[in-house]
């Protein structure tokens, strides 16, 4: 297929209409940490971080750590109504099957204590392409998540990958 193909305008046609109507769902994908905020999980993050700030011995959790209580685990599986992963399933079928993690922009309201419950959710934030990059044509994929305790927001990251079609090697 050419740039200039109809089978690839067409493709890029699909992409964009399921891009959109993915992000016109706005929020979802919820879902509630498995664990409130607790010392023993700070201290293994400490340990693994070489952070020896005692601030975070007493009862704080570091700021980095807000992606850490909602990490699906090993055997978990993300929901049915998750953004990003809807719109990767869009693009693996389109045939953009590698992907490449390009950057991440995290924001912190506040610390968080032991014993809140965190909860996130996601949003398709943008899919822009297709992209011509060192790696191959695809296209950037960004997600928002966004961290609360109770109504509070007390985190949101901007996480974007390229989802791409490899260059053939020589």
């Amino acid at each position: 297929m050419t740039a200039a193909s109809p089978e690839l305008g067409a493709t890029h046609d699909l992409i964009m209409a399921e891009a959109e109507r993915i992000k016109a769902l706005g929020e979802a994908a919820e879902r509630e940490a498995r664990d409130p905020v607790n010392q023993p999980t700070i201290n293994n993050w400490l340990e693994a971080m070489g952070n020896t700030n005692p601030r975070f011995h007493a009862g704080e959790a570091p700021p980095s750590m807000a992606q850490v209580w909602t990490m699906y685990g090993l055997g978990g599986k993300p929901p049915e109504d998750d953004p990003l992963h809807g719109m990767m399933k869009v693009l693996t079928d389109a045939g953009y099957t590698a992907v490449l993690g390009t950057n991440c922009e995290q924001d912190y309201h506040r610390y968080l204590q032991v014993g809140e419950q965190v909860r996130v959710t996601t949003a398709l934030d943008s899919v822009v392409g297709p992209k011509t990059t060192g790696m191959g044509t695809g296209y950037f994929v960004t997600s928002r998540n966004t961290w609360y305790v109770g109504s509070e927001v007390v985190a949101t990251m901007l996480f974007r990958v390229l989802k791409f079609i490899p260059k053939a090697s020589a």
